[in-house]
């Protein structure tokens, strides 16, 4: 395997992996498809800033001129935030840019599939994809559910998605051997909201505890990750069955526009902030910075 020309390492973030050093990856879909700017650019300072204040090294992944970024400069952060160019790269796509040289923001599958190969074992994202509602007859699932099912990466995250059929994510994760591990809850939380009304697989009330799962899983040579669900502060969650009828409205909206595929979630998220009035994205930083929080923990947990 031929990373070297492929991968484009920070030396920050080279020698804490070598030195075994907790890092921690971050997604940039959130930066190039899920906000304005400059208001992404504030959000990634103040992600990474938080990562650090817990004693951990981000570690922001994107596709840059060829390159499988781990760690970004100033300038490609900004390049990443600004709008432009920038593909959303699921790992379907990632030998087609590098061999193009085209720019794109990581997803969560691809940003564990990055991680992965840089040594770096947590991650945090704000939810996971999952299986989409009407999928007995879409097909469509997500690309991170079998990410997760491959790639030794834990991902912290308030669970998945609400516009997604929960239900039936949970029993794909289950059929593919992920646990779902609840941070302190044994509510499985639906992004927005605190629960969805499903239960995680295990309830779990210290970082140290994940981390001691995580590496024992590995150890055995368990192959895939993790999903690490932590759920929404409670002064930030909303009420989900108030959270259900935006959804609905959002999904026909979707459906009578012709909208699939990758496009999907954007145009959903897009939507739903639009119908709360702002009110989710809001929701959406905070959990997010919760989540990176949590992650740099669990990460010092783990190198010890």
């Amino acid at each position: 395997m031929n990373l070297e020309r492929y991968l484009d390492i920070t030396p920050e973030i080279a020698r804490a992996v070598s030195e075994n050093r907790p890092v921690v990856a971050l997604e940039s879909t959130i930066l190039s498809h899920g906000m304005p700017y400059p208001q992404n650019l504030e959000f990634a300072h103040k992600v990474e800033e938080i990562i650090r204040a817990e004693g951990a090294v981000p570690a922001t992944t994107a596709i840059l001129g060829g390159k499988l970024k781990v760690g970004l400069t100033a300038d490609e952060l900004e390049r990443m935030c600004k709008p432009g160019d920038i593909g959303k790269v699921s790992r379907r796509d990632v030998a087609v840019y590098l061999a193009q040289k085209r720019d794109g923001a990581t997803t969560v599958a691809t940003t564990m599939l990055i991680a992965s190969l840089a040594g770096i074992r947590i991650f945090a994202t704000g939810g996971i994809g999952g299986v989409h509602r009407g999928a007995q007859e879409t097909f469509d699932i997500s690309a991170d559910l079998q990410e997760l099912a491959n790639t030794p990466v834990g991902v912290v995250c308030a669970g998945a998605k609400s516009l997604l059929d929960l239900g039936l994510t949970l029993e794909y994760l289950e059929t593919y051997g992920v646990p779902v591990l609840g941070v302190r809850t044994e509510d499985f939380p639906a992004f927005y909201c605190r629960s969805s009304g499903l239960k995680v697989d295990y309830r779990i009330d210290t970082e140290a505890e994940i981390a001691g799962i995580l590496r024992t899983k590995w150890e055995l040579g368990l192959k895939g990750g993790a999903v690490i669900a932590n759920p929404i502060p409670e002064e930030y969650a909303l009420d989900y069955d108030e959270m259900e009828q935006v959804i609905t409205k959002a999904l026909d909206m979707a459906k009578e526009q012709g909208v699939h595929g990758k496009a999907t979630t954007p145009f959903l998220l897009a939507a739903i902030k639009d119908m709360t009035h702002g009110v989710s994205l809001a929701s959406n930083l905070e959990l997010a910075y919760n989540n990176a929080r949590v992650a740099a923990r669990i990460a010092v947990a783990y190198c010890k």
